[in-house]
């Protein structure tokens, strides 16, 4: 059976530069950072102080009346991909459940929902601090944890769904239950790739007939003391606190590490006919998955293959993928974030996949203004690709001048430039773990 096409009609960015596809494509092209000092909470005792925030959402806006009570028991991960859900479902111009009861939209329902499926990647979600310092309190004597304790006595500072906010599958299930999402469901956890290999999955679910529409990406939060001092002691954040602005550097000469952010996005892939049925603008096509595993050495498991291996395997599979020569390429989209030997790893894949064109085809990377975003980081990669191939530009990477010579890559750092982009390849790779994967976007027509 030949595979469907499928293309991509809605588009959901929640990043601390910009909220909704509009917001957060003029930040691109204007270069603007959302980095600065950390707001949330007083990170004064640690080494780096600064990261992405978002201010500005609520999940109120985005559930229906009945549904805001459920908002006590959201992390902010689960949060941000449920507002994530609702600005990509309003842009693609679906009538869902949700959006009909909220009077986003009028009229019968335009998706079978036994045909809309769901994908989410999504990150370790760190638990509430001050919701615990009562419940360890309680569990203490003289300051020694008691076990015994905790059981009998600490639990009960905790309510009784205090967990579901907390499990990492808790994103995908309140967008399908918000949206009636009934098709196959599923939760991924890679890390920084957890997006596109959410992605891919839903492409193919849809490719192979089992869905015609599905809301996929991935949503995660860094922005807490156990995410800042995780990444702190992983030795990957920049220390430059007193120019947030310029701290996140990939590809540079002078780059020192990456910072710590949240955000993510959910995009609607639809099968084509599907989308044309019911008059769905249409931003580009998904051409090709593809996806690897490269744990490079396993003492050391956040340490990249210094050419690039596995990545540069999961590019050559998704390029295969869409029947697609490397040679067609008109931009590739990177992931690194800042990150010495990450950032030189990919840029040896990026090589490793174009040969001789590597100092010919531009370079896309976002990374400088919104940091790391872990589970949510390549949603926002791949929503900025699409908007670059659909606008037909390609928006500067701020921060990667001076650029590392040895990178041997076109990275724009000067911009936005106009650009006709037929095929563009967007990658990703988790900071640990192996995990890499590549989706091929090509322009509709």
């Amino acid at each position: 059976m030949t595979p469907r096409r499928v293309v991509i009609t809605g588009l959901g960015p929640v990043t601390p530069v910009g909220v909704g596809a509009t917001d957060f494509w003029n930040a691109l092209l204007e270069g603007r950072s959302g980095i600065r000092r950390l707001q949330a909470f007083d990170p004064s005792r640690f080494d780096s102080q600064i990261g992405g925030e978002i201010s500005g959402v609520s999940v109120n806006d985005a559930v229906p009346k009945g549904y805001r009570k459920a908002a006590k028991i959201m992390a902010r991960d689960i949060a941000l991909a449920v507002v994530a859900a609702h600005r990509a479902a309003v842009d693609a111009g679906l009538k869902t459940k949700c959006l009909l009861e909220r009077g986003d939209a009028e009229g019968p329902t335009n998706v079978d929902s036994a045909r809309w499926g769901a994908n989410i990647g999504a990150g370790l979600i760190c638990a509430d601090l001050p919701e615990l310092a009562e419940a360890l309190h309680s569990a203490s004597t003289d300051g020694v944890f008691s076990i015994a304790r905790w059981g009998s006595e600490g639990m009960n500072n905790l309510t009784p769904l205090w967990l579901l906010k907390f499990l990492p599958n808790m994103l995908a299930c309140h967008v399908t239950i918000v949206h009636d999402c009934q098709g196959p469901s599923n939760t991924i956890t890679c890390g920084e790739a957890s997006s596109h290999l959410a992605i891919g999955e839903a492409f193919r679910t849809i490719a192979r007939g089992v869905a015609d529409v599905c809301i996929c990406g991935g949503a995660e939060s860094k922005g807490n003391p156990m995410a800042l001092l995780r990444q702190s002691l992983g030795g990957r954040l920049s220390k430059r606190n007193d120019d947030p602005q310029h701290a996140c550097r990939p590809f540079a000469a002078d780059r020192d590490g990456t910072v710590i952010s949240e955000g993510g996005g959910l995009v609607i892939l639809e099968e084509l006919e599907h989308a044309q049925a019911r008059g769905a603008r249409i931003y580009a096509e998904v051409a090709g998955f593809g996806a690897s595993n490269d744990a490079y050495e396993p003492s050391q498991p956040s340490r990249p293959h210094p050419q690039g291996r596995g990545l540069a395997l999961a590019a050559r599979k998704a390029l295969r993928d869409a029947g697609l020569e490397a040679a067609r390429l008109d931009l590739v989209a990177t992931a690194a974030c800042g990150l010495r030997e990450h950032d030189a790893s990919e840029a040896a894949a990026v090589r490793a996949i174009l040969g001789g064109r590597s100092a010919e085809v531009p370079v896309l990377n976002v990374r400088a203004g919104l940091g790391n975003n872990g589970a949510g980081s390549g949603a926002i990669d791949f929503i900025a690709t699409t908007l670059a191939v659909a606008n037909a530009t390609i928006p500067p990477a701020f921060n990667s001048a001076p650029l590392d010579p040895a990178a041997g890559l076109k990275v724009v750092t000067s911009g936005p430039v106009d650009a006709r982009l037929e095929h563009a390849i967007s990658l990703s790779y988790a900071l640990g773990g192996g995990q890499n994967a590549a989706l091929v976007i090509r322009r509709f027509r």
